[in-house]
């Protein structure tokens, strides 16, 4: 409750919660923003058509709200995709990825790293070197390969992120577990008859976590990103479905518009673009909110 205050009372912060809470009701509300057309299929896509040309909203769209997703507020595609209804339910896809990603490399990376750094010897050794040899290897490549591999999905490219994205979870705790594991009270806990488990999830890890959470706050965002690169390759979710990242592919042909108007098809990268952009903008406020609050050197290094 402490940290929450202090994130309300900073305005920075505080803009990154409000933008946090506002994809969180448009990801709760989306069957009232924008009605599948069918429920049991509710992150397809509609379409109106196959015309490859992209078409404009339409005149009269927003005279209702939420506006009818048929009348295209938004404008459509190529390929008549309806954007209006691919960003409101896109929005339960960011989250999806984000949150089932980073919580996943989050986990990985703490148990790895807590029993790494507080056995240490050749236990530490080895798991270190397994660490430096996934870290060795560019994470978006990495993740672009292992994803053609395994094949189009949304599943698949989230397997792919958790796989290579759990390093710098393992190393960040095992360094604070370094030092955390020789303060008196896990010598206190040890000397009771404490066994290893308890000592390091019930005393030693809830002291070198904090970190963590700055650091997982910041990957929400870039989960996001990086699943939305790999849609922009053709190598994300299926087509037609409510991705974000891929709709931006669908506009990849049409971001320079034509020689007579170079914004005429503006809509197509803007509105998808934007959600991005302000998902992950919402993410990072915090983080770096956070990182002021639970890491007091930052504040030193900052004040002088």
């Amino acid at each position: 409750m402490k940290i929450l205050k202090k994130l309300t009372k900073n305005p920075i912060s505080l803009l990154g919660l409000l933008l946090i809470l506002f994809f969180v009701i448009i990801a709760i509300a989306a069957p009232y923003l924008a009605p599948p057309a069918r429920p049991h299929e509710p992150y397809r896509i509609p379409r109106d058509g196959y015309l490859a040309t992209p078409q404009p909203p339409q005149p009269g769209a927003w005279e209702s709200f939420p506006p009818d997703w048929k009348k295209h507020p938004f404008g459509t595609s190529e390929g008549q995709h309806d954007i209006y209804y691919g960003i409101i339910w896109g929005t339960r896809t960011a989250f999806r990825v984000g949150l089932i990603v980073t919580g996943s490399i989050a986990l990985i990376g703490i148990i790895l790293g807590a029993i790494s750094g507080y056995y240490g010897g050749w236990i530490d050794e080895a798991m270190m070197r397994v660490t430096e040899v996934f870290m060795a290897f560019p994470f978006l490549v990495a993740a672009m390969v292992l994803t053609t591999i395994l094949g189009k999905g949304l599943d698949k490219v989230m397997i792919a992120l958790i796989v290579f994205g759990w390093p710098t979870y393992a190393r960040l705790v095992r360094g604070d577990m370094l030092s955390v594991k020789e303060n008196y009270y896990a010598e206190a806990a040890r000397a009771l008859g404490a066994n290893d488990f308890r000592i390091i999830f019930r005393h030693v890890l809830p002291n070198a976590i904090y970190p963590v959470f700055v650091l997982a706050t910041l990957d929400v965002g870039s989960m996001v990103l990086s699943a939305a690169a790999l849609a922009f390759l053709g190598l994300g979710s299926e087509l037609g479905y409510a991705d974000w990242g891929q709709m931006i592919s669908y506009a990849r042909n049409w971001i320079l518009g034509t020689r007579e108007n170079a914004f005429a098809y503006w809509y197509t990268v803007i509105y998808p673009g934007a959600a991005i952009l302000l998902f992950v903008l919402g993410w990072n406020l915090v983080g770096d909110a956070l990182r002021d609050i639970l890491d007091p050197r930052m504040k030193g290094t900052r004040a002088g």
